[in-house]
Order: structure tokens, then C-alpha cells, then sequence
């Protein structure tokens, strides 16, 4: 008889603790489904944060310039004889390009070579007579005066009739003819253009506070926007001995090898110059960070399940960029997994469900798509 009232007892206690525990998980799950509505899960992308060795630099913006470059033109007027070259041709140093109608300059050579023959003829006379004592030293002396001023005359013509012949001064490539046959040129009226391209220069402008960062040989890394994702490697040829009083800027210049030439001058170019060994940063994209005037804030996510965590808010401190990049000092260590899109509609504790499918972009050097 107690042996059959123990178990009812038992029984009727099982009965009503699964009562209980149902209304206790019923509650549960009426608090979580509450919970949910007032802060669902946000769908976010996800990165795990890594070192990675980074290269301290300066960057600046500056222009190519050839090592070297003229106009070409005439020292005198004339008009155009001859053009012995082509546009975009390549030239050695002293090719003959140009010649003006020199016909009158060269008759007048002429005349003035028979004169200075002549004195040259009398003076050998005289010289000789003047051992016999059949002339004075002052005849003789007269006819060296007169053959070193015909002399004189003769070089004088011979540059202006050199003056109407243009030659090339440097090895180079030229540019666009300006001139044509038959044309009357003023003197400097530019013919055509001449580059030597191999090496050649980029101009920069780097404030007075990286002087103490840069020094003549060091390594000098251009991009140009001509040519996505080339780089050209140099080195610093040259620091200006003054700076700016009304920019605080110091002038800079680099030289860079350019075979192919691919660099023309007045093209626009990006500069990197290196500054020590490298260093490791933990590195997360851009879009990771969000950027407050009260601080940055990064969401590092822990992990509760299979694509599904909570989201906990931290404040970081934030290094160098470079591309798509960011590097954080501190905030966040090498193996957190920090949201890196889909962060703005989080809370400090918010759940998440991971989606990695699109993620945002995490390059050093980014490139332009053509897309």
C-alpha cells in the first residue's frame, strides 16, 4: 500500500515538473522571440584580422621631365632648304635636320676666304723681303694685322652660314615636324622637338619635414596611371637647397630608368619612396572601421555556432593605409574575426549570421577596372 502511494506521489511530482519545465521553456522562448524581434540577427561579411609586413613610405605627386629636352630652332632667319628628318624619328647627337637658303651667305664666305688669301699671300712676301732688308718691320706688321682681321671676317661668316644649318646637339627621339620646305622662319621659331628618354626624371614637392626622411641614391618607386599596375624603379638624383617660403615645400628629383620608354615628359606621376626596413601591422579593409568623432570602432564577432556569433563592440586606433587597406595598433589582435560590411546596423552584443559570399575589397595596390 505505501509502496503504491510513493509511486503515485512520484509520479503526480514527474507530472507536474514537466508542467513547470514546458511553461519554462515556453517562456524562454516567448523572451527569445521577443528578443529577436527587438534586435534580430544582422547579416554581415567577416574577415579574420592578420599581420602583415608593411613598408613605411612617403608619397608624392609629381611630373616627368626628360633628361634631356629642346625646341629645336635657328639662331637666324631664312627660309627652309631642306628637311633631312622624320617625325618621330631617332636622332644621333650632330645629325643635320635642318638648312636654311644660305646661297648669299656662302658668296659672301667665298669673297671674304679670297681676301684673307690674299693677306695671307702678302704677308708670306713681305716676311720673307724683310730678311733682305726690302721692306720695314712695319710693313710686315701691317700685312699680320690685315691677315688676322680677313681671318677674323672669314670665321665670322663661316658661323653665320653654320647658323643656317640646324643639327641635332643630343642623342634623342623627335617629335612633330613644325616647320615646311619653302617656309620663311623667323630666328627661335621652334622646328621640331627633341627628347632624350632614357634615363629620365620625375619633379616632386615633399614637405620640409621629410628632409630629415630622404637622402641623394635613395630607392624611388613612380606609377603612372598610363600604365595600371607597372612601376617604374629609380632613385633620388637630387634635393633643392631651398625651401619654399611660401609653401613649406622642398623640390625634389628622381631618376628613373625608362628603356621602353613608356614615360614622356609632362606626364603626371605617383611617387613611393621607401623609409626603413618594413614592419608588421594587423591589417583589416577599410570598410571594417567605422570613423567617429568620439573614437573608431571596429565589431569583432564571437563565434556561437556554424555562421552565426554576437557582435562586441571595440575601439581601435588606426595606423597607415595603403589601398584597401588599414592597419590598427590596437583594438583588435591577429586572429579575431572582425565584420567588415554590414556593421552599421549593429549594437554592442547585436547576434549575426555570417555571409561571406560578396566581401569587400582588401588590396594593397587596388587597380582601376575598365568593367
Amino acid at each position: 500500500m505505501l509502496k503504491r502511494m510513493v509511486i503515485m506521489l512520484v509520479a503526480v511530482a514527474v507530472v507536474f515538473a514537466a508542467i513547470f519545465g514546458f511553461q519554462a521553456f515556453k517562456a524562454k522562448m516567448i523572451a527569445q522571440a521577443i528578443a529577436n524581434l527587438r534586435n534580430p540577427p544582422q547579416s554581415v561579411s567577416t574577415m579574420t584580422a592578420a599581420t602583415q609586413p608593411w613598408q613605411d613610405q612617403l608619397e608624392a605627386v609629381g611630373s616627368t621631365r626628360a633628361e634631356k629636352g629642346a625646341d629645336l630652332s635657328s639662331q637666324v632667319s631664312g627660309i627652309v632648304r631642306a628637311i633631312h628628318f622624320q617625325s618621330g624619328a631617332r636622332v644621333e647627337q650632330g645629325t643635320l635636320l635642318v638648312e636654311l637658303d644660305a646661297s648669299d651667305d656662302i658668296a659672301k664666305l667665298d669673297a671674304l676666304k679670297a681676301t684673307a688669301k690674299l693677306a695671307q699671300l702678302n704677308y708670306d712676301r713681305d716676311n720673307r723681303l724683310l730678311k733682305t732688308d726690302a721692306v720695314s718691320q712695319q710693313a710686315v706688321d701691317t700685312d699680320l694685322a690685315n691677315l688676322q682681321n680677313n681671318q677674323a671676317q672669314v670665321a665670322q661668316q663661316q658661323a653665320l652660314v653654320d647658323f643656317k644649318s640646324v643639327k641635332a646637339p643630343f642623342a634623342g627621339r623627335l617629335g612633330i615636324r613644325m616647320i615646311d620646305l619653302g617656309q620663311y622662319i623667323a630666328a627661335g621659331t621652334p622646328m621640331v622637338t627633341l627628347q632624350h628618354l632614357d634615363p629620365i626624371y620625375v619633379d616632386f614637392y615633399l614637405p620640409q619635414q621629410a628632409l630629415a626622411k630622404i637622402k641623394v641614391g635613395q630607392q624611388v618607386t613612380a606609377k603612372i596611371d598610363t600604365w595600371p599596375g607597372a612601376s617604374f624603379a629609380g632613385e633620388i638624383s637630387a634635393i633643392n637647397p631651398v625651401v619654399s617660403a611660401s609653401t613649406r615645400n622642398v623640390q625634389v628629383r628622381a631618376t628613373l630608368k625608362n628603356p621602353d620608354e613608356k614615360m614622356l615628359p609632362g606626364m603626371f606621376a605617383t611617387i613611393d619612396i621607401d623609409l626603413g626596413a618594413p614592419k608588421d601591422y594587423v591589417t583589416v579593409p577599410k570598410t571594417a572601421i567605422s570613423y567617429n568623432s568620439y573614437g573608431n570602432i571596429a565589431y569583432v564577432i564571437e563565434l556561437k555556432s556554424e555562421g552565426k556569433g554576437v557582435a562586441h563592440q571595440t575601439f581601435v586606433k588606426t595606423g597607415p593605409t595603403r589601398g584597401d587597406q588599414v592597419a590598427v595598433l590596437d583594438g583588435v589582435k591577429p586572429g579575431d574575426i572582425v565584420a567588415t560590411a554590414g556593421q552599421t546596423k549593429l549594437n554592442d552584443g547585436s547576434p549575426v549570421i555570417i555571409n561571406n559570399e560578396v566581401t569587400p575589397p582588401f588590396s594593397a595596390n587596388p587597380q582601376v577596372s575598365e568593367e
